[in-house]
């Protein structure tokens, strides 16, 4: 059927036509080509500085683990609820951060964030921080600033991995509540989403924030003039609550979305990085000669994806990252008993495949892919799928990789390669495209 206000969605679909279905980059000039200004840019950096933390919660139990366990007495169950429970606080963070993005805005989001993570709950609502990134920026560097978010949970856990092995896990903790007050300071100096403005229907505020992020001097009317038709169109829709994710229109957005994430976790993503200190262990390597391998190799492996990424697309790079991921977790499962190098090379090679894209990639296609209208509810279920996949995988590792470490990366292998084959059939490629033009296409509006 027709909806009201379809027309502005229908102008979008118009200017795709010629493009292939998923590998369509779109060529309009209106609104993305806007240079990079200093207002941008620092805003970037004060967004990832929550990714930073978040880099360091996900490191830290692996350099943690042994001192953790001998200062605590743990056994390996009781580690194993340890090394999983940071993502239980970020699932209810996550339940409640769609809603509250919404009502406070994405900087009143990283705001309460900060505080709940000086306070200990390291992992709430951070999913936010690639939303805001994604709709403050041009779009024709969109994709290399979002990915900014993986650069700095790469960073996060590479520091944890190298500091965490010469200082105590106490330090360590210490350590990584420091971004946060820093992160704290410089939301005062950043302006609000202009989409989330235009939500809010706070037009003044969205014409500054707009002229500060694309420069005093720039033109600003055609792509406000947008921002403010297309989400008035997608309001009229419905009102952002978790049931309206499941209308046929956002199907596939939410298969897109969610399907990333579960396949992400269970890959082995956390569970890998949470658990390398056991996994060099048992092949008889030094727990701090890996660690520190792992923290040396995933910044540059993590800056080349950057630097790809609105080059060749999102697609291919996921693509290219998840098969390296299979061929890791292959090479892993058939030289077990091997030499010492074939496992350490084995974790390396995955290492370098998943911050490669599949690390960061998920949450940059995420904050594209969703309308305005239910941002807020489908980051809070992508974000809880993601989180409460990852808690099963990372509670589990430990018991399945003594029962089989071999039958452990077969698995972790088969679901990398599934990964591959869902990216090539269900995602599209976002690449220099307007996130109303993305929208337009994926929601089906005139069906």
């Amino acid at each position: 059927m027709i909806l009201e206000g379809a027309g502005i969605e229908a102008a979008l679909l118009v200017e795709e036509k010629s493009n292939d279905r998923y590998g369509g980059i779109g060529s309009s000039s209106g609104d993305g080509s806007s240079h990079v200004t200093a207002v941008a840019v620092f805003s970037t950096a004060v967004a990832v500085c929550g990714s930073f933390t978040n880099g360091c919660a996900v490191g830290y139990s692996s350099p943690a683990e042994i001192g953790i366990m001998d200062d605590l007495g743990l056994s390996v169950a009781e580690y194993s609820v340890f090394g999983s429970i940071i993502t239980i606080g970020g699932i209810v963070g996550a339940a409640v951060s769609g809603k509250l993005t919404d009502l406070i805005g994405r900087r009143g989001t990283m705001w309460l964030s900060d505080i709940l993570c000086i306070m200990g709950w390291l992992a709430i609502a951070l999913a936010k921080v690639p939303v805001y990134i994604a709709e403050i920026m041009p779009k024709n560097i969109r994709g290399r600033f979002t990915s900014a978010n993986s650069l700095m949970i790469c960073c996060g856990s590479s520091l944890t991995f190298f500091v965490g092995t010469v200082v105590s896990w106490r330090i360590l903790a210490v350590i990584g509540a420091v971004p946060c007050i820093l992160q704290v300071i410089g939301l005062f100096f950043i302006p609000e989403s202009p989409r989330w403005l235009a939500m809010v229907s706070q037009e003044a505020r969205l014409e500054a924030a707009l002229q500060s992020l694309r420069g005093k001097n720039a033109d600003i009317s055609q792509e406000a003039g947008e921002i403010r038709e297309y989400t008035e169109a997608f309001q009229q829709l419905s009102k952002a609550r978790i049931l309206d994710l499941f209308q046929k229109r956002y199907a596939h957005s939410l298969i897109a979305g969610v399907g990333l994430m579960v396949l992400q976790q269970f890959g082995g993503t956390n569970a890998i990085l949470y658990y390398a200190s056991s996994i060099f262990e048992s092949a008889g390597i030094s727990a701090t000669f890996g660690a520190r391998a792992m923290a040396i190799l995933q910044i540059p492996v993590t800056l080349l994806g950057i630097l790809l990424i609105d080059k060749s697309g999102r697609r291919p790079l996921l693509m290219v990252s998840a098969a390296g991921m299979c061929l890791s977790c292959l090479d892993l499962q058939l030289r077990q008993g091997l030499t010492q190098i074939f496992a350490l090379i084995g974790v390396l090679a995955y290492l370098a495949s998943l911050s490669m894209g599949v690390a960061g990639l998920p949450w940059v296609v995420m904050s594209e892919i969703f309308p305005i209208n239910i941002k807020g509810s489908a980051g809070s279920l992508v974000n809880i799928t993601n989180l409460f996949c990852s808690w099963i995988t990372t509670y589990t590792f430990n018991f399945v990789f003594a029962w089989s470490s071999a039958g452990t990366f077969f698995l972790f292998s088969i679901i990398c390669g599934a990964t591959v084959l869902f990216v090539e059939k269900m995602l599209p490629e976002t690449k220099g495209r307007r996130l109303e033009e993305i929208h337009a296409t994926m929601t089906h509006f005139l069906q």
